[in-house]
């Protein structure tokens, strides 16, 4: 009998096309901590990593940033769940794969009931099996945490059991590699040419990750933990 073969999601640039809301309610966040607000382009590339890291990048200080996050979290977090879309086709692939008899959960550096309200809110849930992401309050932050959590929750060994991660920045991979788990990724989000070079796969579209999923190329190993 072959194992269940178990799929984590990537939200942001993989299930849903956040990027514009989010760089419109971060970019308000960041003058209102009082620091220079880059332009959008520069935004949109911290859509996916933590912000705790990324926005210091930016180089606010902690206190900039705590601050930041606060006033993001306010003014997006209310409204996330309503105006959030899904990328065209997304609904009918997870219903596919869920009634292909795959195991489908999250993986996302979102706060994790944020990412409930979202999928929730855009009509996901019922697809998924576990909805897995970041919780400040345990230390669970960043992609590397927030795998680990999930596979924990799932009760899956990647050494034992048939295991791959969907996303589309180098954080997914790296996140993911760190668990000895394999990725695809996706070219429809948010990565910048070459990002995802460390990725099993890259696929352009929903038909390529259909065939990769049901296919057994991503399936055949395991990656060493920390291969990233």
């Amino acid at each position: 009998m072959r194992s269940v073969r178990t799929v984590l999601l990537d939200l942001d640039g993989t299930l849903v096309d956040s990027a514009s809301t989010i760089v419109e309610h971060l970019a308000a966040a960041i003058a209102e901590v009082g620091f220079p607000v880059p332009d959008a382009a520069r935004l949109r590339l911290l859509v996916g990593p933590p912000f705790e890291t990324a926005l210091p990048e930016l180089g606010l200080t902690e206190e900039q940033t705590a601050a930041a996050i606060v006033a993001y979290r306010t003014s997006y977090d209310a409204v996330a769940a309503t105006v959030t879309p899904v990328y065209p086709g997304i609904p009918e692939l997870l219903e596919r794969l869920h009634d292909d008899g795959f195991r489908l959960a999250t993986a996302t550096s979102k706060p994790e009931e944020l990412a409930r309200k979202i999928v929730a809110g855009t009509g996901l849930a019922s697809h998924l099996d576990l909805v897995g992401g970041a919780d400040h309050v345990a230390g669970r932050v960043g992609k590397a945490a927030v795998v680990g959590s999930v596979l924990e929750r799932l009760g899956l060994d990647p050494a034992l059991a048939p295991v791959v991660l969907v996303g589309d920045r180098h954080h997914d991979v790296e996140g993911a590699a760190a668990h000895g788990v394999p990725t695809i990724g996706v070219t429809w989000g948010y990565a910048e040419p070459g990002e995802l070079a460390g990725a099993r796969l890259v696929v352009e579209d929903l038909d390529e990750l259909t065939d990769a999923l049901r296919g057994n190329t991503v399936w055949s190993t395991t990656l060493p933990r920390d291969a990233a």
